[in-house]
């Protein structure tokens, strides 16, 4: 049986540097495919010419039997592919059923739209797929799981045979990633393909039926997922040094330096809280547990509505960015693309950003002092950028994120607040972040890390705080971080085992 999607010693390079060197991928009708890899292993280079993004340097795209040539994004969408990336590309001021009807708005004489039977076409269409969205609702009031089924409804609508789908579970609760894959199953079962980007390993094994994983540029090993482990999947991806170990270190620590007294706000309340120089706090719970919007809630970014802080002593105005960054905060938020990602600025004016903020009162920038700090942040974080004149988006997930934190260690903060900083990043970029974070902590930096991943804090945390329904219900020390401890104390499991 022919396959739907034969990709044939495909190459790509960049300024002269190969990126991609004779990769062959195939997809088969009606399958879950995983695209496996290292952040830069070429995942993402592979998928820009199969939608049209660039051009093939050489090779060959055959898509149900018909050859692809001179690949442009409306040609491709009109073969039946679509990409559904994890930055998601909806208009947050238009409504539902617009965005489903974007570019294809149906009209009638003298070219008024109708807006009734496109509202209707969505609702049929979001009743069939189970997915409760109202068609009428802007898009800017829908959760983030809500998001992300939006895009694969624009995708379906636009008859999508083949849907790629990049890190589609980054932002979602466990019921809603069993939510979207029972979707993808019920369209797998009526024809449609998926190929399916996450370093998610659970996930991976979870709903996937083949995998391909590329390193380098090259394809390393591609088959049926029930034939391999996560944990060979891994050594595949990593080059055999898997990053298994742990990354852990106790260190002495110091003076306080966050302070929270019945701390309240929008999504949390009556936090008391004290964190020490040094320290390394994890913060962990359910997804909307509260442990998010308090770290915005300290950084300035959501409403306060009682309660004290104070960081290094001294009280801090609640509700203000800029008092909390002059008080030496500093925050990684958790969505790179909406609230850290200046696209059209460099490496190095991203670098530079948030220190300019601060010192907007003194003498203009000067290129030359910036480029010695970028120099000096680049070695020190082993950022990976043959340039400081590239734009931003040129980098990984992982090297993008250690710019945004080179951009706060310019403004020599001393509380870091990181709202789930491997986001969307691989396993060795993991491992290279949670090292940061240790000899940050070494240097007497204190931190918060915010992530719903339990191994990430077994690997850097000295305590964790678990949330529920906004408050900390336990606070647990290094040596008791274990998933099922988390998980007894984030769903309130624990408080019906006492009682028994």
């Amino acid at each position: 049986m022919p396959h739907l999607l034969e990709m044939n010693q495909i190459y790509k390079a960049f300024g002269g540097v190969p990126v991609l060197n004779g990769v062959d991928f195939t997809v088969e009708k009606g399958e879950i495919h995983a695209l496996l890899g290292e952040n830069g292993a070429g995942k993402s280079t592979l998928m820009n010419p199969l939608t049209g993004v660039h051009p093939l340097d050489r090779g060959s795209i055959t898509f149900d039997g018909a050859a692809l040539e001179h690949i442009t994004i409306p040609k491709s969408e009109a073969a039946g592919i679509a990409f559904v990336h994890q930055e998601l590309n909806l208009i947050n001021d238009l409504r539902v059923y617009e965005n489903l009807f974007l570019n294809r708005e149906l009209t009638g004489p003298l070219g008024r739209l109708k807006k009734r039977e496109m509202s209707q076409i969505a609702r049929d269409l979001f009743s069939e797929l189970g997915v409760s969205i109202d068609p009428n609702a802007l898009v800017s009031s829908l959760k983030t799981s809500e998001k992300q089924l939006l895009e694969i409804c624009k995708a379906l609508h636009r008859k999508a045979r083949l849907i790629i789908l990049d890190e589609p579970t980054t932002s979602l609760s466990n019921e809603e990633i069993d939510r979207l894959f029972s979707i993808l199953r019920d369209l797998k079962e009526k024809g449609t393909s998926f190929i399916f980007i996450s370093h998610k390993m659970p996930e991976i094994f979870a709903v996937a039926d083949r995998y391909t994983v590329l390193r380098n540029g090259t394809m390393v090993q591609s088959g049926d997922i029930r034939d391999i482990t996560p944990a060979e999947v891994t050594k595949l991806m990593v080059g055999g040094s898997f990053f298994g170990a742990n990354a852990y270190q106790e260190r002495p620590l110091g003076e306080p330096v966050l302070e929270l007294r019945n701390f309240s706000g929008r999504g949390f309340q009556n936090i008391d809280l004290t964190v020490r120089k040094g320290e390394i706090l994890g913060l962990t719970g359910l997804q909307g547990s509260g442990s998010s919007e308090l770290l915005q809630g300290v950084f300035g970014a959501v409403p306060v509505t009682g309660g004290t802080l104070r960081i290094n002593g001294k009280p801090v105005k609640s509700g203000s960015i800029h008092k909390a960054m002059k008080a030496r905060a500093a925050m990684l938020p958790a969505d790179r693309k909406e609230n850290s990602v200046v696209p059209d600025m460099t490496l190095l004016e991203n670098m530079y950003l948030s220190e300019h903020t601060l010192s907007a009162s003194k003498l203009p920038i000067r290129k030359k002092a910036e480029l010695a700090r970028y120099e000096k942040q680049k070695e020190l974080l082993d950022i990976k950028a043959a340039s400081p004149e590239l734009l931003i988006t040129s980098l990984s997930g992982g090297n993008q994120q250690k710019v945004f934190l080179a951009r706060w260690l310019n403004t020599d903060a001393e509380l870091l607040l990181l709202d789930n900083p491997t986001q969307g990043i691989d396993v060795g970029a993991k491992a290279e972040i949670y090292q940061l974070i240790l000899q940050l902590a070494q240097a007497g930096k204190t931190i918060l890390v915010n992530t719903l991943e339990i191994p990430e804090l077994q690997q850097v945390a000295d305590r964790c705080a678990v949330f529920y329904e906004g408050e900390i219900v336990k606070i647990l020390p290094h040596e008791d971080i274990d998933e099922h401890t988390v998980m007894l104390y984030s769903t309130n499991a624990i408080s019906q085992e006492e009682a028994v």
